[in-house]
C-alpha cells in the first residue's frame, strides 16, 4: 500500500473514532434540545399540566397498569406536538428500543378490539408525557414517559443520564389474531432467556431454578427502591462455560441496547461494578408455558415474567440497586457539595 492510500486510510479512521465518539456522547445535548423545543410548544395550561419541579415526589411516582397518571398524554397534543414528542422519547431510546415502545403502544388498539372496549381504557394516545426540573446540559432534571406496559425515567445531572427505571410489557405478548398475528414486540427477551436455559446441563439447571411455578409478576413490581428479599440468586455466571456465558452476555445486551449509546455504556460500568452475576429462572422451560427469569449483580437487576393471560403477557424490567431515577448521580453530586 503507498503512502497516499495509508494516509487516506489513517484520515477515515480519525474520522471515524471522532464521529463514534462524538455518538457515544451526544445522549444529553439531544435529549435537552428535544425536550426544550417538547415544552416550547406548548400552552400555558398544558405546561402546567406537563411539568413539576424536580424535586417533586411525582418524579418517582411510576407504574405500568392502565391507570390515570399526571402529565400530558399524546391525545392531547397538537399534531406537530406529536412529532416533537415522538423526538423526545427516540431521544432517550436506541433504535431498537423506539420500536419496542411505539408497538407496545400500538397494542392498546389490539386490545381494544379483543375486549371491544367503548370506554377509552385502551387508547395507544393514552401516554403522558413529564418533564421535572429545567431541561439543561449541564444542569438537573428529568422527564418520564409512561402508559399501560411502559415506564420510562431518564435524569440528566451535570452532562450524565440515567435511565431506570425501564420498563417494557407486552400484551397480548403474542398477537394470535388479525391483521398482525404473529408480533411479538418482546420475542428476543423471550427467546434469550429460554436458549440459555436450555444450554444449561441438568445441573446447572437445577441450580438455576428458582421456583418450579412462575411468580405472578415481576418481584420488583412498581417499587421506588429495587429491592429482592430472601430470594434464592440462582445460578452464578462463574460457573458457566464460554458459550453460556456468551448467551447469558446476548441476553444482558437485550436490555442494555434499548438505550442509545452513552446511556449504554453507563449500564455496561454498572455491570463491571456488580461483582458475580446470577442467572435464575421460575416455572417450565417448555414454550407456552407460565415463566419467569432474573438476572442480577449488586448494581443492577433485570426480571421477565410471562404468566397472564394464559402466559401471553409479558413484563420486562431494568432496575439499577442505587442508580433508579438518577440517585447514584445525584449521591455523586451531594457528596461532591458536600466536600466543597
Amino acid at each position: 500500500m503507498n503512502h497516499s492510500k495509508w494516509r487516506l486510510l489513517a484520515a477515515s479512521l480519525g474520522v471515524f473514532f471522532l464521529t463514534s465518539a462524538y455518538l457515544r456522547t451526544s445522549a444529553v445535548p439531544t435529549l435537552t434540545h428535544s425536550a426544550k423545543a417538547f415544552l416550547n410548544s406548548m400552552t400555558d395550561d398544558q405546561k402546567r399540566q406537563a411539568t413539576f419541579q424536580f424535586q417533586d415526589d411525582e418524579r418517582l411516582n411510576w407504574h405500568f397498569i392502565p391507570k390515570e397518571r399526571k402529565g400530558l398524554t399524546i391525545g392531547q397534543m397538537s399534531p406537530f406536538q406529536r412529532h416533537l414528542a415522538t423526538a423526545l422519547l427516540a431521544s432517550g431510546l436506541s433504535q431498537s428500543g423506539v420500536i419496542k415502545a411505539t408497538t407496545i403502544m400500538s397494542l392498546e388498539e389490539v386490545l381494544r378490539i379483543m375486549e371491544k372496549d367503548t370506554t377509552g381504557r385502551r387508547n395507544p394516545e393514552k401516554y403522558p408525557f413529564s418533564v421535572f426540573g429545567n431541561p439543561s446540559e449541564t444542569g438537573t432534571w428529568g422527564y418520564r414517559i409512561e402508559g399501560h406496559h411502559m415506564s420510562l425515567n431518564f435524569t440528566v445531572h451535570a452532562g450524565k443520564v440515567a435511565a431506570g427505571p425501564m420498563f417494557f410489557g407486552a400484551n397480548p405478548h403474542e398477537v394470535r389474531e388479525g391483521p398482525r398475528a404473529g408480533l411479538r414486540v418482546l420475542a428476543a427477551e423471550e427467546d434469550l432467556g429460554r436458549e440459555l436455559m436450555m444450554a444449561l446441563d441438568a445441573g446447572q439447571r437445577k441450580t438455576a431454578t428458582v421456583a418450579a411455578e412462575a411468580y405472578k409478576d415481576i418481584l420488583t413490581e412498581a417499587s421506588r427502591k429495587v429491592a429482592l428479599q430472601g430470594q434464592p440468586n440462582g445460578l452464578p455466571a462463574a460457573k458457566m462455560n464460554a458459550k453460556q456465558r456468551e448467551l447469558l452476555n446476548r441476553l444482558i445486551d437485550e436490555y442494555v441496547m434499548n438505550v442509545p449509546d452513552q446511556i449504554a455504556q453507563y449500564r455496561r460500568e454498572k455491570i463491571k461494578k456488580s461483582g458475580p452475576l446470577h442467572f435464575a429462572w421460575a416455572g417450565p422451560v417448555e414454550k407456552g408455558a407460565p415463566h419467569y427469569y432474573r438476572v442480577q449483580g449488586s448494581t443492577f437487576l433485570i426480571e421477565y415474567d410471562n404468566t397472564q393471560n394464559n402466559a401471553n403477557h409479558s413484563h420486562t424490567v431494568w432496575r439499577e440497586m442505587d442508580g433508579d431515577f438518577g440517585l447514584d448521580l445525584l449521591k455523586e453530586h451531594y457528596q461532591s457539595s458536600h466536600t466543597r
